[in-house]
């Protein structure tokens, strides 16, 4: 991994431990001022993160498009767009950081804007880790692949590969019971045009909720990806199989 590569991831892994804080709304803090403080960080490092991507951006309408490329792009879109409705909302509905613009009208659209743009950010979100999570998986792969040739027996290689996906099984589980029970699905199709927070439930479950809620789509995005590597490989496969098949009759056509 280059040091621009972890620049970028400890880039995202910032912005997406300040979107979970953020999820909480001004509950988590004693000072809804916090919120919005930090609301404004993780906009300016989504500006940051625009920038370092730029030519992803400026490449969207060169090339042609295969099934994960329409998805990632619609993904990346859609999670840029519901940060540019949390900005504006955002800014709309500041008290303090923002409060110097004055702005009075349209805080019940703004308040049911953030609502329903925050929460299509943490699907998106969700989605967007998932994609991206293969390469990063493949990379410790390799590196403790190098290491388990000195230390690990198959047999124990294969036992940690199996305790590892029993433990992401439960978390996905756990995560769409979190899902469900949290209300999330609701603030997506705003069944629930207020924001309810479980004070009894307290600060750290709710966190742990909303990871898991992260970890279910993520894991499920990655599965999408790794069934469209395998449709993409069968279908190489079968085209080249299709063109060596065609050569060897031409030749045997001209060798008649």
């Amino acid at each position: 991994m280059t040091a621009q590569q972890k620049r970028r991831m400890a880039l995202d892994i910032t912005m997406t431990i300040l979107s979970l804080i953020l999820m909480g709304g001004a509950y988590f803090f004693p000072w809804d001022g916090v919120h919005e403080i930090l609301g404004t960080v993780l906009l300016v490092l989504w500006a940051v993160h625009v920038i370092l991507n730029r030519r992803w951006y400026k490449s969207l309408f060169k090339g042609s498009y295969n099934p994960f490329r329409v998805m990632q792009a619609v993904v990346n879109c859609a999670i840029l767009v519901c940060a540019v409705f949390l900005m504006i909302s955002g800014i709309m509905l500041s008290n303090h950081v923002f409060a110097f613009l004055h702005i009075e009208s349209g805080t019940g659209f703004a308040r049911v804007a953030h609502l329903l743009a925050s929460h299509w950010y943490l699907l998106f979100m969700s989605l967007h880790i998932g994609m991206h999570v293969g390469m990063i998986s493949r990379q410790i792969m390799t590196k403790r692949a190098a290491q388990a040739k000195t230390t690990d027996t198959p047999r124990t290689s294969k036992a940690r590969t199996m305790i590892f996906r029993v433990i992401l099984a439960l978390v996905c589980a756990y995560g769409l019971y979190a899902f469900i029970s949290r209300g999330v699905w609701k603030y997506l199709i705003l069944r629930q045009e207020f924001f309810f927070f479980d004070m009894e439930k307290g600060y750290l479950l709710f966190f742990t909720d909303y990871v898991a809620i992260v970890v279910l789509f993520a894991t499920a995005m990655r599965l999408i990806c790794k069934r469209m590597e395998r449709n993409a490989k069968n279908s190489s496969s079968a085209f080249s199989k299709k063109r060596a098949t065609a050569d060897s009759s031409a030749s045997n056509d001209s060798f008649r």
